[in-house]
C-alpha cells in the first residue's frame, strides 16, 4: 500500500530544519534506485522530488516516442518492466513503471519539492534549502539528471531570427512542423529521430552539425559498453564536464536510419556560419531559410543547487571517486556522467549506498529530536515494504 504524500507543512516548515541521515534530490532512475538500496540497507532516507508525478524526465517525452522506440531503457532494482506495449508513448508506460515501483516498495517520494541550495549545515552535517522547508542531512545523494538544464548554443544573430526557436525538452511531436521549413541542429539520437519524424510532414528539413555524425553498424555488446562508459568516466575522474555514454558510442544504424541516409534526410551540413531574421547563412555563402529552428544539442548536469558546496574543479566538473565527490564525501552523484545510463544508475545507486554505509558509521551522529520523528517513520515504513 502507497503511503499517503506527506504535506509540505509537514516537510520540515518551521524554525528547525526537519533531520534524516540521507537526502535523495530526485526521483528519476537514479534516484529511485538509489532509494532501494538505502531501503535495503536500513538507512533513514528521504526522497524530494520537483516533478508533478512519478516518471522522473521520461514524463515530459514526447508523445509519439513509443516505448519500442527508447534507446536502451533497463528495469529498476527488484522490480522488471514486462509486458509493456511498444506502441504506448514511453511517458505513460514508464511513468507507470514508476509509480509501480514508488508503491511497491513504499519509497515515500515528497513532490513536487524544489531543491534551491546545498550548504554547510551544522554538526557536520548538511543543510539543504528546499520550496517546502529546510532539510537537516548527514548526507546527500544527487540524483537531478539533465532534463531540467537544456543546452542552447550561442551563434551569432540567434535573437534576430523572426521563426520559433524550440528545443528538444519543448519538442511536441512532428505535427507542429507540417508544411514548415526546419534546420535541426545536432548530432545525436534525439536530433535523428526529430528529423526522421518531421521529415514526413515539414516542406523542407536542414540537419546541421558540428561534427560529422558517426553511425555504428552491426551489435554493441558488454566490451563495447565498458570501453564507452570507461571514456566518459575518465574525464569525471580529471575534474571535467561530463559527456554523455551515447555521445562516444556513436548513433545506431538502424533500418530507419538506413532509409534516411538513403533519402537525404539524413544528409548532413556542417554547423552554419551565422543564423539571420530568415534561416541560416554558412561561411560559403549559402542560405537556407526556415520557419523553425529546432536545438537538439542536449542537456547539461542540473547541479546549480550544489554550488555552496564550491564541488566544482577547475575544469568546470565535479571529480568523482566512484560516486563520491572528491571535494566533499557526503555528496554523492548518481546518474552523472558515467551512471547517466539507466543500468548504470542502477549499479551506482548501489555503489554509492555501500560507500555511505561506511561513512555513517564512523561519522558521529549530530541530530535531535527531528531525526528520530523523520528517519525512524521513513525507515521503518521503505524496510518492511522492500522486505517483503
Amino acid at each position: 500500500m502507497r503511503n499517503d504524500p506527506v504535506r509540505d507543512d509537514q516537510a520540515g516548515r518551521g524554525p528547525e530544519a526537519a533531520a534524516v541521515d540521507v537526502l535523495v534530490v530526485g526521483a528519476g532512475q537514479a534516484g529511485l534506485s538509489s532509494a532501494y538500496h538505502l531501503a535495503r540497507a536500513g538507512i533513514g532516507h528521504v526522497v524530494l522530488d520537483h516533478s508533478p508525478r512519478p516518471g522522473g524526465a521520461w514524463q515530459f517525452r514526447w508523445p509519439s516516442l513509443t516505448y519500442g522506440r527508447v534507446h536502451g531503457m533497463h528495469s529498476l532494482p527488484g522490480m522488471e518492466l514486462t509486458g509493456a506495449d511498444p506502441l504506448r508513448p514511453s511517458s505513460e508506460v514508464i511513468g507507470e513503471y514508476f509509480a509501480s515501483y514508488e508503491d511497491r516498495f513504499g519509497l515515500r517520494v515528497r513532490r513536487p519539492v524544489d531543491v534551491t541550495a546545498v550548504r554547510e549545515g551544522t554538526g557536520g552535517g548538511l543543510r539543504v534549502e528546499t520550496s517546502a522547508g529546510p532539510w537537516a542531512a548527514r548526507a546527500l545523494i544527487n540524483a537531478t539528471g539533465t532534463w531540467d538544464r537544456p543546452f542552447w548554443p550561442r551563434y551569432p544573430g540567434r535573437e534576430t531570427f523572426r521563426g520559433r526557436q524550440l528545443h528538444t525538452a519543448d519538442y511536441p511531436g512532428p505535427q507542429a512542423f507540417a508544411g514548415l521549413r526546419v534546420i535541426v541542429v545536432g548530432g545525436g539520437t534525439s536530433a535523428v529521430q526529430h528529423l526522421l519524424e518531421i521529415s514526413g510532414v515539414a516542406a523542407e528539413t536542414t540537419w546541421v552539425t558540428r561534427r560529422p555524425p558517426v553511425f555504428r553498424d552491426g551489435s554493441f555488446g558488454e566490451a563495447e559498453g565498458r570501453a564507452a562508459v570507461a571514456l566518459v568516466e575518465e574525464r569525471v575522474r580529471r575534474g571535467l564536464p561530463p559527456q554523455s555514454v551515447v555521445s562516444v558510442t556513436g548513433l545506431p544504424l538502424n533500418e530507419a536510419v538506413r532509409a534516411g541516409l538513403a533519402s537525404g534526410v539524413l544528409d548532413r551540413r556542417p554547423v552554419f556560419d551565422r543564423i539571420t531574421a530568415a534561416g541560416a547563412v554558412w561561411a560559403d555563402g549559402t542560405r537556407v531559410d526556415a520557419d523553425v529552428i529546432l536545438w537538439a544539442t542536449g542537456f547539461r548536469p542540473a547541479i546549480d543547487h550544489l554550488a555552496p558546496l564550491r564541488l566544482r574543479e577547475p575544469g568546470g566538473g565535479i571529480r568523482l571517486d566512484g560516486t563520491r565527490a572528491v571535494r566533499d564525501e557526503r555528496i554523492h552523484l548518481v546518474g552523472y556522467g558515467p551512471s547517466a545510463s539507466t543500468v548504470g544508475a542502477n549499479r551506482a545507486g548501489g555503489a554509492a549506498v555501500r560507500d555511505l554505509r561506511r561513512l555513517l558509521a564512523r561519522a558521529p551522529r549530530e541530530a535531535g529530536p527531528a531525526a528520530v520523528a523523520v528517519a525512524v517513520a521513513e525507515q521503518a515504513a521503505t524496510a518492511v515494504a522492500v522486505a517483503t
